[in-house]
């Protein structure tokens, strides 16, 4: 029962504040403690190249893309970020090229002329691993019209934690859930069964897959489904409702994570933190 309620709040947050909203509540966490200290910020911003590396952890279709094309992109901190990466860690350059395997493998996308803003974070009260967050998009200015790319890896292996995408759509279609949808969400089962398939990030076969939630992210609604694996593994994976689109998904190893955290451990606070940060943020 924890499991499910873990699923069912980490993935409303997700589909219902919207996008980055999992990766920045853990951010979040992080400006809060030190909110009592001078934030650092590194102003200055540079281009680094997409490496081929195939490491532990990375999409095992990333291991087959021997003579992908290296893309060239701006990585700097971002302006609110306060943590400072051990010997230990994966640096920021680092860091941001096993981010983008991730979304090359996941989405397809080229960052060729793309601006990537980091931030490193020792770990939370509830979520005590040490992590890289992003933010990424395809003009400089961070706002929140922009379309964009989150994720949060392992700050030492590059393990993939969450990854999402948020866009606004020229269009304006209901976000009211589709009851419908809770007894019949054969069509996006498939393609979240097709999606675990292709990335590489389940070990083993696939069990079922169960309706989670519904929301939205923007003006974009979103259907959120588990994927269970034969091993018990859960994929927390989401889609819009408007035109099927993969959104982005929360890996087992996070919810390990934050399923080892004592009970007695609240986010008290922190709600109203994330909400602080994420409009000041962008």
């Amino acid at each position: 029962m924890r499991q499910k309620n873990f699923l069912k709040l980490t993935v409303a947050t997700f589909a219902i504040i919207g996008a980055g909203a999992f990766l920045f509540s853990a951010a979040a966490e992080t400006a809060m403690a030190a909110s009592a200290g001078t934030v650092e910020t590194v102003p200055t911003s540079y281009q680094v190249s997409a490496s081929q590396v195939s490491a532990a952890g990375q999409p095992e279709a990333e291991a087959k893309k021997e003579n992908r094309k290296e893309a060239d992109y701006h990585v700097s901190m971002d302006r609110l970020n306060t943590g400072t990466p051990t010997e230990l860690d994966l640096t920021m350059e680092e860091a941001a090229q096993k981010g983008a395997q991730y979304l090359e493998s996941l989405y397809g996308l080229d960052l060729e002329g793309a601006y990537v803003y980091m931030m490193y974070s020792p770990g939370t009260v509830t979520f005590p691993r040490a992590f890289w967050a992003a933010d990424v998009l395809f003009e400089e200015a961070q706002t929140p019209e922009s379309t964009r790319w989150n994720y949060l890896i392992d700050a030492v292996t590059g393990e993939l934690f969450s990854i999402d995408h948020s866009r606004h759509l020229d269009a304006s279609p209901s976000l009211e859930p589709d009851s419908a949808l809770e007894k019949d969400y054969s069509a996006y089962a498939a393609l979240a069964e097709e999606k675990v398939r292709t990335s590489g990030l389940m070990d083993g076969g696939i069990d079922r897959v169960e309706y989670n939630c519904q929301g939205y992210s923007g003006n974009d609604p979103v259907i959120s489904l588990d994927v269970i694996g034969e091993k018990g593994e859960v994929l927390c994976i989401g889609f819009s409702r408007y035109d099927q689109s993969f959104l982005g998904l929360i890996t087992d190893t996070s919810r390990k994570i934050r399923e080892a955290v004592p009970k007695d451990v609240t986010g008290e606070g922190i709600t109203e933190i994330t909400e602080e940060y994420s409009s000041s943020s962008f």
